[in-house]
């Protein structure tokens, strides 16, 4: 988990409706430090935490964003006029639950916008998922538009997968317009790994795959898992560490540990699990819809995200959509470097936010209407 921050630079199509051109300046890539990320997870698992300790974190994340941006400025020469701050998200339940007499939906993003836009003096726009939300939609995902205004193409049906710590895709048929694309999260990205890595071997990841290259994949394990809630489910769906966090981790070490595995199969199995609730999902989900809106078009996936580092992982998403006829591409053939999509979809949103324009896509997060995101803070 790290605080990336890019700056990019945008302008409006020629048109009043042509979708806003976007250039990337640059990327930097800042991580939290490490008691403060213990902070982050430990809110994220439903942690005791205090009211004090909650609103301190909030404004410490703030203050580290600050000096993202500030450092990003001077790293490349610009003069900031505008912040996109998604901010830390620390809870995500779209699926109403009970509560003090009602049924609730939440989400819930940390890292105090004031303190970036007192220090940068300009307008800052964060908190994007609430105004989804509020609209009835999954908050998530937010990267369609970014998608789409990218790398729409006329002539193939296109996927973006991004492999973050959930894992999600945007399909845009070809020759399609806006409201006929569909995102939504396919399950465990790199989370899931991470957590068994932390838990089995004390290390944040699992480098380039080389431990679950070692191991042995679990497959009936896998089945099993396949076969639960969530990946079943209809899109638009949406989730987190409520559904993959750190219970599901234990979970799944459980039953490789059950079956007979050893440590290094957990990972290789909790790396597969990643790799074929894609590939399902694409399967399932996406090439119905490719039928009945790109038919006869072919496919293409481009893959971007921290996951993209995982040569395990990218072998495993390559043989599985090999067997399906699709070719797999790095982010980085198209000009935009893997790490930085989040960064520049947010500068995106920030943009069309501060000029009143929407910013979700209602076939992806199964909002009722198209809203304009964000909280704006006045610098």
């Amino acid at each position: 988990m790290g605080s990336m921050w890019r700056c990019a630079g945008l302008r409006r199509g020629a048109g009043e409706g042509d979708s806003p051109q976007v250039r990337l300046i640059g990327l930097l890539e800042t991580r939290y430090p490490k008691a403060v990320r213990a902070a982050v997870l430990r809110v994220m698992e439903g942690g005791a935490v205090t009211a004090a300790e909650m609103s301190r974190l909030n404004w410490r994340l703030g203050e580290i964003y600050a000096d993202c941006v500030e450092k990003a400025a001077e790293k490349f020469g610009v003069r900031v006029g505008l912040v996109g701050c998604h901010g830390q998200t620390v809870h995500h339940e779209t699926r109403a639950r009970r509560s003090l007499g009602a049924a609730v939906r939440s989400t819930w993003q940390m890292g105090e916008a004031a303190v970036v836009a007192e220090r940068m003096r300009c307008p800052v726009v964060s908190d994007f998922r609430p105004a989804d939300v509020a609209a009835r939609g999954e908050g998530a995902p937010l990267v369609p538009m970014l998608d789409y205004c990218l790398f729409r193409s006329a002539k193939l049906n296109r996927m973006l997968l991004n492999l973050g710590g959930i894992a999600n895709l945007t399909a845009i048929p070809a020759g399609a317009g806006l409201e006929a694309v569909v995102a939504f999260d396919t399950g465990p990205g790199n989370m899931v790994v991470d957590r068994c890595m932390f838990t089995l071997f004390g290390k944040k990841l699992d480098r380039n795959g080389a431990v679950a290259r070692r191991g042995r994949v679990q497959c009936e394990v896998v089945a099993r898992v396949m076969q639960e809630g969530y990946f079943a489910t209809l899109p638009p769906k949406s989730c987190g560490r409520e559904e993959f966090g750190a219970g599901f981790a234990d979970r799944l070490i459980g039953m490789c540990r059950k079956a007979g595995g050893t440590d290094v199969d957990v990972v290789a199995t909790a790396t597969a699990l990643t790799a074929e609730s894609v590939v399902e999902a694409y399967r399932d989900f996406v090439v119905p819809h490719f039928g009945a809106t790109g038919s006869g078009k072919k496919a293409e996936i481009i893959v971007a995200g921290g996951g993209t580092k995982n040569g395990t992982l990218m072998g495993m998403l390559r043989e599985g959509f090999a067997e399906l006829g699709v070719r797999v591409r790095a982010m980085e053939e198209l000009g935009v470097p893997a790490q930085a999509k989040e960064g520049v979809a947010f500068a995106l949103l920030a943009w069309l936010t501060w000029n009143g324009r929407v910013g979700n896509v209602p076939s992806a997060t199964g909002a009722g209407r198209q809203v304009v995101l964000g909280k704006v803070s006045f610098g």
